[in-house]
């Protein structure tokens, strides 16, 4: 995923020079934001455009949007954009807390991007809220079963939403 802000002239027919070459390139678009009560210091309208790409044609699109005039204020790549949010229950910190996350953040598709954990004596059972990010849902399914695998050998429970 693919979002950027590009500066166009308020007139007909500039959305479109953004748009064509990523159709061209078998992108995908999720979303546009006009902002036509903003404009900037050259008077032209901000527009932020939310594109599914492949990452090895980023770079070709940027450069064929420039091609064309348009000024690209800022761009970035979203490399993960599904998530769920697990319940593990059990010994978390006692049994490698660290080797958990990297199971996943090794995978490459998935990555842990929030954990909370609450921890009410020090013997005692953890309760831990994780968030997984994964590139697609697939992807995001196998991470849970990797950590569900995990878990399972170190006895923590994992408790999925509904």
């Amino acid at each position: 995923m693919l979002t950027m802000v590009v500066e166009l002239e308020d007139k007909p027919g500039q959305l479109i020079r953004v748009l064509e070459p990523i159709s061209r390139l078998g992108g995908n678009v999720i979303s546009v934001t006009h902002r036509r009560d903003e404009t900037t210091p050259l008077g032209r309208i901000p527009v932020r455009i939310a594109v599914q790409i492949d990452d090895s044609k980023v770079e070709r699109l940027i450069e064929e949007i420039e091609s064309r005039g348009i000024v690209i204020r800022s761009y970035n790549r979203i490399k993960h954009t599904v998530t769920t949010i697990l319940l593990l229950i059990g010994h978390i910190i006692h049994t490698d807390l660290r080797d958990t996350i990297d199971r996943i953040d090794e995978t490459g598709f998935a990555e842990v991007v929030d954990m909370r954990i609450i921890m009410p004596e020090l013997k005692k059972p953890s309760t831990a809220i994780i968030k997984l990010s994964a590139l697609n849902e697939e992807k995001l399914r196998e991470s849970v079963r990797i950590l569900k695998e995990v878990c399972m050998g170190k006895g923590i429970r994992v408790i999925e939403p509904l």
